[in-house]
């Protein structure tokens, strides 16, 4: 059994949720009404690195390495490692300790597009923030002072909306659909994948703001039956102002791949 902390029905603070509790007597509906109010857990900024049981020992280099120097940084952010337990008894599980939010999914490079999307739900169940940042569990950051740097940015351009920030990383602009070859070094995609016309932010490392986040788990379905994780948020983020303000980054400055 994994050992963690499932935080069931976190909501975010100050909401009111209404239940109605329906009795009968004497053929009379009588209804309760019950209200709750339940705190979320601020958190302004949170790493997503995504890992597999297979590869657990490329997530131990990371913690071995520049996730150490997360504390030095100006702006507070957590991590944690994704992981898939298809035979998990709720749909996420946190384990602080490991810093392993585990979900129940395949864990599987086919299934990627579906953890991405489960992990970004599982944290907007829990945590009121205000950017996820992504990236993979091949990738070394430096220096650690990248996402300060980055921070400040995004920071400066928040508090007006029409400015914000929502969507950000190496932006690859697919001008028309092909068909994808990248079964060649993944043998268990498709070969069939085809790659429509759109937008979209590289694997390797993008930013994602609360509420892109939000508008793209209304297309959970559609992203959880692609295979391409990258492109599946791209291609399917539903608000096209989100990606009128794409912020481009050079991500191979910072980004380089463990040897």
């Amino acid at each position: 059994m994994r050992k963690g902390v499932k935080r069931k029905g976190v909501k975010r603070k100050g909401v009111k949720r209404k239940y109605i509790k329906i009795k009968y007597k004497n053929n009379i509906r009588y209804y309760t009404i019950l209200y709750f109010v339940i705190t979320m857990i601020s958190q302004d900024y949170i790493l997503l690195i995504f890992n597999c049981v297979k590869y657990r020992y490329k997530a131990l280099r990371q913690k071995e390495t520049w996730l150490r120097q997360l504390s030095k940084l100006q702006n507070k952010m957590i991590y944690y490692h994704v992981l898939g337990d298809p035979n998990l008894s709720d749909d996420y599980l946190f384990d602080e300790e490991q810093r392993i939010l585990w979900l129940r999914v395949d864990d599987d490079y086919n299934s990627l597009p579906k953890k991405v999307i489960n992990a970004y739900e599982a944290i907007s169940k829990v945590y009121d923030f205000k950017y996820i940042f992504k990236t993979d569990d091949d990738q070394i950051v430096l220096p650690i002072t990248f996402f300060d740097s980055l921070i400040k940015v995004i920071n400066s351009r928040y508090t007006d909306f029409s400015k914000r920030v929502h969507y950000g990383g190496h932006v690859i602009d697919v001008k028309e659909a092909y068909k994808s070859e990248y079964y060649q070094l993944h043998p268990e995609l498709p070969k069939n994948l085809i790659v429509n016309k759109t937008q979209y932010c590289s694997g390797r490392f993008y930013l994602l703001s609360h509420n892109a986040i939000a508008s793209l788990l209304f297309k959970k379905d559609d992203i959880c039956n692609e295979f391409l994780e990258d492109y599946a948020i791209g291609f399917h983020m539903p608000v096209p102002v989100f990606k009128e303000n794409i912020l481009r980054l050079d991500t191979g400055a910072f980004f380089t791949d463990f040897v």
